[in-house]
This record gives C-alpha cells, sequence and structure tokens, in this order.
C-alpha cells in the first residue's frame, strides 16, 4: 500500500492502554458557563436599578403619554444633549410648506365670525376694560377677520371677558396660523395650580385637578413654563418655596386681588405680603414694547437648554399691556423672535415665554356641559384646534403646573 508520505504518522497504542484524554475539559468548560452566568447576573443588577427608575418614569402621575415620559426621563439621565440633538434636527428639517393656505379647520378659526371686540352691554354692572384694538397682520394680503378680536369664552356679568385673534404669524410660511387670547383681569381673576411632577412634592395650596366645587366659575387655564430645573428661576404659593426666586428672572406672579403680573423680578415686583403666587421662567423677551435684544441668539446662559431660540417648534408666551391687560399666544412653527413680537404686536409691554414643544403648550376655555349631562362635565374647547395636548388636561391630574382663570 502507498501512504502520502504528507500524512500524520500514527504512533502505536500500547496493549491494554486507553487513548489519552484531557481531564481538564469539563472542568473549564464549567468555569466558561460559571463566568457567564456571574456575568449575566453582574449585568442585571447593574441594569436593575435602571429598568426601576424608567418603570417608574413610566407609571409615575399623570396623563402624559409614554413617548413624552420616555424623553423627560432620557433627559434627567444625561442623555440632555442627544435629546436637545435630535429635536434641534427634526424641527430644523421639518418646517412649513412655504405659502399656501392654512388647513379647513384653522381658516374656520381664523376668519371667525359673529360678535365683534366692540359688542358689550348698553349698561354693564361691572367695570371692564375697553376691548383691545386689532392686530396688523404680517401677510400682505390677510383674510377676513385676520387680526380682528372676537369675544371667547364664558361671559363675566354680560361682558365678554377675554377676546381671541387669529393671524398668520409669517409671510413665508402662510398655512401656519397663531393664536392670541386677551384677558380683562377686572373680570377674571387667576390661580396657580402646581402639578404632580412639577414644582414637586405634594399638599401645595392648589393641585391639580381643579376641583368640582369651583369649575362652575372657570373661564379658562393655560400652560406655564419649563420644568423648575431648566426655568433657572423659582416657585413661590403662599409662603411656600419649590426654588427660590431669581432676580433678574421673567415672573409672571398673582397678587392677593387675584391679578396676574408679567415683569422682570427685582425690577417690577419684590416679594411682599401683597404677593401670593410666583413663577419664574428665562428672562424677558418682551420689554418697554418691544422684543429684547439678542433674543434670537441661542445662549444657554439666558434661555437654558432648550430647543434653539432660531427653531420653529410650537412655542406659548404671556405678556402684560400698558392698561394690564394679558395676552396670551401660542402657535406652532414660531421661533422665539416671532413669539415675542407676536406679544408685542398684542400690546404687551412686558412678556416672558413660557412652555414649547406641542406636548405642553395649551390654553382651553370652559363652559356649561351639553344637555343631559352632569355639571361636572364641563365643555372644553381649545384656543387653536390643532393644540395637541387633551382638553382633560386640568380636570384630571397633570404632571406640569399651569393657570387656571376664573370669573370675579
Amino acid at each position: 500500500m502507498i501512504t502520502d508520505p504528507r500524512a500524520p504518522i500514527e504512533q502505536p497504542v500500547p496493549s491494554g492502554a486507553e487513548p489519552s484524554r484531557n481531564p481538564e475539559g469539563p472542568a473549564r468548560r464549567r468555569w466558561y458557563l460559571r463566568k457567564r452566568w456571574i456575568a449575566l447576573a453582574v449585568a442585571l443588577a447593574l441594569l436593575a436599578p435602571v429598568a426601576d427608575s424608567y418603570a417608574r418614569a413610566l407609571t409615575g402621575p399623570g396623563t402624559d403619554a409614554l413617548s413624552i415620559r420616555s424623553v423627560e426621563w432620557l433627559r434627567t439621565h444625561h442623555l440632555r444633549w442627544l435629546v436637545d440633538d435630535v429635536e434641534n434636527w427634526w424641527y430644523t428639517h421639518h418646517k412649513p410648506k412655504k405659502g399656501g393656505l392654512p388647513s379647513v379647520a384653522l381658516q374656520k378659526q381664523l376668519t371667525g365670525g359673529g360678535q365683534t371686540a366692540g359688542e358689550v352691554p348698553s349698561a354693564p354692572k361691572v367695570v371692564f376694560l375697553p376691548p383691545p384694538a386689532p392686530i396688523h397682520p404680517y401677510v400682505t394680503t390677510p383674510l377676513p377677520g385676520e387680526g380682528q378680536w372676537r369675544p371667547l369664552g364664558m361671559p363675566v356679568d354680560g361682558v365678554p371677558a377675554m377676546y381671541a385673534t387669529y393671524l398668520r404669524p409669517s409671510g413665508v410660511y402662510t398655512s401656519v396660523v397663531a393664536a392670541v387670547a386677551w384677558i380683562d383681569p377686572k373680570l377674571v381673576k387667576a390661580v396657580g395650580y402646581a402639578g404632580a411632577v412639577e414644582p414637586g412634592g405634594s399638599g401645595w395650596p392648589d393641585q391639580l385637578p381643579i376641583p368640582y366645587s369651583v369649575r362652575s366659575d372657570l373661564l379658562a387655564a393655560f400652560n406655564s413654563g419649563f420644568k423648575l430645573k431648566d426655568s433657572q428661576g423659582g416657585y413661590y404659593d403662599r409662603g411656600r418655596y419649590a426654588a427660590p426666586l431669581r432676580p433678574g428672572a421673567a415672573t409672571m406672579w398673582i397678587d392677593t386681588g387675584g391679578t396676574l403680573h408679567v415683569g422682570e423680578w427685582g425690577r417690577d415686583a419684590a416679594m411682599s405680603p401683597n404677593i401670593v403666587f410666583a413663577r419664574q421662567n428665562l428672562h424677558l423677551i418682551v420689554d418697554g414694547g418691544r422684543p429684547v435684544p439678542g433674543i434670537e441668539a441661542n445662549n444657554p446662559q439666558q434661555w437654558g437648554w432648550t430647543v434653539a431660540n432660531k427653531v420653529m417648534v410650537w412655542r406659548s408666551g404671556i405678556g402684560e399691556t400698558a392698561d394690564g391687560a394679558l395676552v396670551y399666544a401660542a402657535g406652532p412653527y414660531l421661533s422665539a423672535a416671532t413669539l415675542a413680537d407676536l406679544l408685542a404686536r398684542a400690546g404687551a409691554v412686558r412678556a416672558m415665554e413660557l412652555d414649547i414643544n406641542s406636548a405642553w403648550v395649551d390654553f382651553f376655555t370652559y363652559g356649561p356641559a351639553q344637555a343631559g349631562l352632569p355639571p361636572s362635565d364641563l365643555t372644553v374647547s381649545k384656543l387653536l384646534v390643532d393644540m395637541v395636548p387633551s382638553t382633560q388636561h386640568y380636570l384630571t391630574a397633570s404632571s406640569r403646573d399651569g393657570i387656571a382663570l376664573f370669573g370675579r
């Protein structure tokens, strides 16, 4: 037989001997398996607190959607930079189309109809401010009713306590509609309500949901500011602080008479027995009746670590006019500068930005329940039809704080 010279030469096994085996093989395999189980146990031990934290965030108090809770959890666990970068990229690359008309629903709100701002009872029983002057539209060919005020929500003693107007805040993106609400402080009183998460803790004098006992006088409610850790400011309610009030910060405060004001803390107001509530958020965006210089600069020392000021996103703001009226403005695809200009056009001499992003911007008006329903089931309407939050936002437990408006 011819053999392959390259084949290995087999050594003969002595008679009576068994082929040699590696006695360490089974022990080594058991050790590898044991190491894998140990590594898995360590990984699970390390991930357990993270999983528990995330689970508690998803099941915590409030009515926020799971997607919102997930984003907020990422922000609070050292991934704010990632969320902010993704948001900035998304909004920058998803601007509205240039030109065009608003949706049918928005056109219906914008053109309105019905009463005009000048219609009030011939012999009113209450003192009230004169209705606001129309806002000059941004577009060269405005739609009928654009910038014209009309009564909003329930009247107080027969007098409109609030007015609303709608206009397109850009001559380029003409399908976008923003809303402005005007509020008469002589007919309306304000109350600050704490949320389940913001400003934190329980036992606040007024905490959401708005109680059934006061809903018969409820006219409207709207969103407050950023989360406190992002607001660069404080929160105060009748002797209790969630965070100290910072001099120089934009502040909305409520006095003992229930009147809400807007200004710079330390200049326009300071703590006194006359102040029962104060909420701060960044710096003023309107001062002296004009948008503040540098409003478009994305300076985190002034505006916080938020969506860049030039980015067009859902935004809201509140301002005070020279005669003490309040103006609230909100809409999608707004930059901070556009929001400031909108509030200034509405007559604000001082104004501040409130919360931003579609999940947090809302303004609801309330009326009597529809026929056949319990009186506690209020009829709720959105100031702007495409606002995202649920109309039950302030009537159920909410994570964020807000402001409620009641008839005097």
